[in-house]
């Protein structure tokens, strides 16, 4: 490991300490919905989220009511500038039906979501169904697939 392998290390030692200093902002895709009636609220939205610095681009879909914002942004930094316009705007709450184990349950039913999209649903969220528990190892490990000969009926 001569001279040229030591200041290769040092070199990597000063490249970790300085990215250390400084951070890295990374590529997100932020998608909301924002409430928009003609082309006049269409581009107001347009300009105002191009000028946040760090966006790359804005796809709006009016029909929808998406709009989509790519860059090296933050979610919560978008809503606020797509607030500011004074449109009504949320983080996109829908996800395609079949990501969601069950799409018409109350909770994940939206009549206003888009063809093929149900609400996103939280599993932290209580719900008023009753769930109750039976565990007794003896039921449990009856039927179990490790033993295929323990339901064995002569």
């Amino acid at each position: 490991m001569g001279l040229g392998g030591t200041l290769e290390y040092i070199s990597n030692m000063m490249k970790i300490s300085h990215t250390s200093n400084n951070k890295k902002r990374q590529f997100h895709t932020v998608e909301l919905k924002v409430r928009m009636d003609c082309d006049g609220c269409e581009l107001k939205v347009k300009k105002t989220l191009s000028s946040l610095s760090g966006v790359k681009s804005v796809e709006i879909n009016r029909k929808q009511q998406k709009v989509t914002v790519t860059g090296y942004v933050e979610a919560n930094k978008v809503l606020k500038r797509a607030k500011s316009t004074g449109k009504k705007a949320e983080i996109w709450p829908y996800v395609p039906y079949n990501l969601v184990a069950q799409p018409y349950a109350v909770a994940s039913y939206d009549k206003k979501a888009p063809p093929g999209y149900v609400r996103r649903v939280d599993h932290n969220m209580t719900t008023t169904e009753t769930i109750s528990i039976f565990e007794d190892p003896a039921y449990v490990t009856m039927f179990s697939d490790d033993n295929p000969n323990a339901c064995f009926i002569m």
